[in-house]
C-alpha cells in the first residue's frame, strides 16, 4: 500500500507526506472573519480539512490542528484602508465589536457541530494575540523588510524581493504586480504612505473614531490582516510546521503575505506543505452579494432560500462536498444535492445491513483489495470521490451477502464491517444526522396533534385531554391559539 501524498501549492506538485517531527503533525487552517452568518462557501474548507485531520489521526499521528478566528484587522475589500469588517457591522447594529465577533463565531461553531466536524485543538483569536503580532512586526522591521510611516507599518515588498521570491506561492510576478498597481493606487486613502503600491500593512494607525485599537510602539492602531496568521501559527506550531491550509481565494494576497512575513523573520517559509481547496460556485458563478446568489447555512438547512427546492440535512451537504475532489470546483445544484441525499441514504442503510450479516465457513471473494482501494484513494491527495466509489463497491458486496449471493468467514466479515465503518464514519464523518431523528419526532408530534384535533371535533374530550396530558408527561407542551396548535419541547 502506498503512503499518503498531498499536492503542495508552493512547489506545484504532489509529494509524499513526511511529518517534520513524527509522530507529531502541526496543521494551521485559516478560519472565518466573523462578521456574518456562515454561508455555503464556508462549509467546504472545514469538511476537507476535517477528513485530513481524521485520516492523519487514523494513520497514528498526534495532530495539533489550529484554526484561527479573525475578529480584527480584516478591512473591507481585503484592502489596507477603510473600515474593519467587524467594526462596520458593530456600528450598523449598534453593538460592541466583540458582541458581533462572538455571535458569528457561535454561528460558525453551530455549523461545524451540525456537520459533525471535529473541533480544532486550538482556536486562537487575532484580538487575543496583539502582543505576538507587534513582536513579529518589530522583528520584520529590524531585519530591514518593513518601515514605519505616520504611525502605520508597511511590509517592504521591493526590499524583500531583492533576497526572496515574492509571488512564488500564488504564481504572481512582482514586475506584473507593480505594473498592474499603477500610480492611481496612490490616490486611495493611505496609499500615499507606501513606498510601493504593493506594500501591505502590518500595522495601521487608527483614526479617532476607529472602534478597535491598541497601543503599540508606533502609536494607537490595529494589526493588518495577514500578520495575525503568521504570528499565531508561529506561537502554536513553531517557525516551521507541516501543513498550512485554506481556500484558493486566500492564495493572494493573504497566504503570499504570510510566506513573506515568515521568510522576513526566519529566512524560511512557515509550512512544508500548502493545501488549497477550490470554491463552491452557483450556476458556475462565485457566490456574491451583487449576484444575489448566496445561501447561508441556516437557509440551507431550513430550505428558506429561493435557490433551494427543499431543505437539506448537514450530512447531505457534507456528502455533496466530499463527492468532488477538494482541488476541483464544486457547482451547487438542487439535482446534485438530491442525488447526494439518495446516495448517502444508501451508504447509511448499508451500516444497518452489515450489522445483520452472519458469517459462513468460506469466503467467496477477497476483502483485502476492497479495503486497500479505500486507502489508495485517500493516499492519492485525499481523493474523496474515489473513496466514495470504493465504499459503494463495499456496499455492493454487503448487499450480495445480505441476499445470500456471497459468503464470508467470520474474520473476513469482521474485516469488511470494520473497514466500512472506518471509512464512512470515522474518516469521512458521515453518520445518521441527529436532525433526521428530530424531523421524525416532529412528524409524530404533528400526527398526534391532528388526532387530538379530530377528537375535539368529534367532542371526544377525554381522548383530546389524554393526548395533551401524555405529551406533557414526556416534556412536550401543546399551546392552542387562533392560528392553531403549536408545541414546545422542554
Amino acid at each position: 500500500m502506498s503512503s499518503l501524498k498531498l499536492y503542495d501549492t508552493y512547489k506545484r506538485e504532489t509529494l509524499e507526506f513526511k511529518a517534520k517531527n513524527p509522530p507529531f503533525v502541526g496543521i494551521y487552517v485559516c478560519g472565518p472573519t466573523v462578521y456574518g452568518n456562515p454561508h455555503l462557501g464556508h462549509a467546504r474548507g472545514p469538511v476537507i480539512f476535517d477528513v485530513l485531520h481524521r485520516y492523519l489521526k487514523h494513520l497514528g499521528y498526534q495532530v495539533r490542528f489550529v484554526r484561527n478566528i479573525t475578529d480584527v484587522g480584516h478591512l473591507v475589500n481585503d484592502a489596507d484602508s477603510g473600515e474593519d469588517k467587524i467594526a462596520k457591522k458593530a456600528r450598523l447594529e449598534q453593538l460592541e465589536p466583540m458582541e458581533i465577533a462572538q455571535f458569528y463565531t457561535d454561528a460558525y461553531h453551530n455549523m461545524l457541530h451540525a456537520m459533525q466536524i471535529k473541533p480544532a485543538s486550538i482556536e486562537p483569536r487575532a484580538s487575543g494575540h496583539i502582543i505576538e503580532q507587534i513582536e513579529m512586526i518589530q522583528e520584520i522591521i529590524q531585519n530591514g523588510f518593513a518601515y514605519e510611516a505616520n504611525g502605520s507599518v508597511y511590509f517592504d515588498v521591493k526590499a524583500y524581493s531583492q533576497k526572496h521570491d515574492y509571488g512564488k506561492l500564488s504564481g504572481r510576478v512582482l514586475e506584473d504586480l507593480i505594473a498592474g498597481a499603477g500610480n492611481e493606487a496612490r490616490t486611495l486613502e493611505g496609499q500615499e504612505e507606501k513606498r510601493n503600491p504593493n506594500d501591505f500593512a502590518l500595522w495601521k494607525k487608527a483614526s479617532a473614531e476607529h472602534i478597535m485599537q491598541w497601543n503599540s510602539p508606533w502609536g494607537k492602531g490595529f494589526p493588518g490582516w495577514h500578520i495575525e496568521c503568521s504570528a499565531m501559527s508561529k506561537k502554536y506550531l513553531g517557525e516551521t510546521f507541516d501543513i498550512h491550509g485554506g481556500g484558493m481565494d486566500l492564495l493572494f494576497p493573504h497566504h503570499e503575505s504570510e510566506v513573506a512575513q515568515s521568510m522576513a523573520c526566519s529566512g524560511h517559509q512557515p509550512a512544508n506543505y500548502w493545501m488549497h481547496h477550490n470554491m463552491i460556485t452557483v450556476n458556475g458563478q462565485k457566490m456574491a452579494k451583487s449576484l444575489n446568489n448566496g445561501i447561508s447555512i441556516d437557509e440551507f438547512f431550513s430550505g428558506k432560500n429561493p435557490l433551494l427546492e427543499k431543505a437539506y440535512s448537514p450530512m447531505t451537504l457534507k456528502f455533496f462536498i466530499l463527492q468532488a475532489h477538494y482541488r476541483g470546483t464544486l457547482d451547487f445544484s438542487n439535482a446534485a444535492l438530491q442525488a447526494s441525499e439518495k446516495g448517502l441514504s444508501r451508504l447509511l442503510e448499508g451500516v444497518q445491513t452489515a450489522a445483520r450479516l452472519k458469517p459462513s465457513d468460506r469466503s467467496s471473494f477477497e476483502v483485502k483489495p476492497l479495503v486497500e482501494a479505500c486507502y489508495e484513494a485517500l493516499n492519492e491527495d485525499l481523493n474523496t470521490p474515489i473513496l466514495i466509489a470504493a465504499l459503494f463497491e463495499l456496499l455492493n458486496q454487503i448487499n450480495l451477502l445480505a441476499a445470500d449471493k456471497a459468503t464470508l468467514t467470520e474474520a473476513d466479515l469482521n474485516s469488511l464491517k470494520s473497514a466500512y465503518s472506518l471509512f464512512l464514519s470515522d474518516i469521512l464523518g458521515l453518520e445518521a444526522n441527529p436532525s433526521q431523528s428530530s424531523e421524525k419526532t416532529t412528524d409524530l408530534i404533528q400526527m398526534l396533534i391532528q388526532l387530538r384535533q379530530e377528537a375535539k371535533a368529534q367532542k371526544n374530550y377525554a381522548l383530546s385531554d389524554q393526548i395533551r396530558i401524555q405529551l406533557s408527561e414526556i416534556g412536550i407542551e401543546l399551546k392552542d391559539s387562533k392560528e392553531g396548535t403549536h408545541f414546545t419541547i422542554h
